[in-house]
């Protein structure tokens, strides 16, 4: 069955739709979400992070935050997230949209992300509640936020082009007091 992305202007406006890999491939703008799941014990704030399973076509093998995918035709973001950190993590809890950010990564396959990615935030105090599908995932681990983010800049080939981005919008909710 052919996956299909919602094709999107600079204002995130739609404006068509298109298969997903000749999407990437023509580097078309589209729609995307990204969730990053915290916990936070203590006062320190830890973050999930996934590595894709290696068969991904793009970024395979790298760290990234819990789940990211794209909305299909006609469903809202918002659903979207829940619908794929449930088939992705399997875990269920409320999402809070907090921000979205354009970026284009071009990668040595020819293919090439070029999306509007909308930032997730949910909140798990049990880190131990989590059931990766293996078809997604290769591996997890919680990490605490200052540290992740000091190992994404000093190593940013180990992480996918988009993770710090999505981590600088939370950064700024949390900042205002958003989250």
């Amino acid at each position: 069955m052919k996956e299909y992305v919602v094709l999107v202007d600079e204002q995130d406006n739609q404006v068509g739709i298109e298969e997903k890999l000749a999407a990437h491939q023509k580097g078309l703008l589209h729609r995307a979400f990204s969730v990053y799941i915290l916990s936070v014990k203590n006062g320190v704030t830890r973050v999930l992070l996934q590595q894709r399973a290696l068969h991904k076509y793009h970024s395979a093998g790298l760290w990234t935050n819990t789940c990211c995918s794209h909305p299909r035709p006609d469903e809202p973001v918002a659903i979207a997230a829940s619908r794929r950190l449930e088939e992705e993590m399997g875990i269920k809890v409320a999402l809070r949209e907090v921000g979205l950010f354009t970026y284009r990564a071009d990668f040595a396959n020819g293919l090439c992300e070029h999306e509007v990615d909308h930032v997730f935030v949910g909140y798990q105090d049990d880190e131990t509640i989590v059931e990766p599908n293996e078809d997604e995932v290769m591996a997890y681990r919680w990490v605490e936020w200052d540290e992740v983010i000091q190992e994404a800049k000093k190593n940013p080939a180990a992480f996918t082009p988009w993770f710090l981005q999505g981590m600088e919008c939370i950064s700024v909710a949390r900042s205002k007091e958003l989250l």
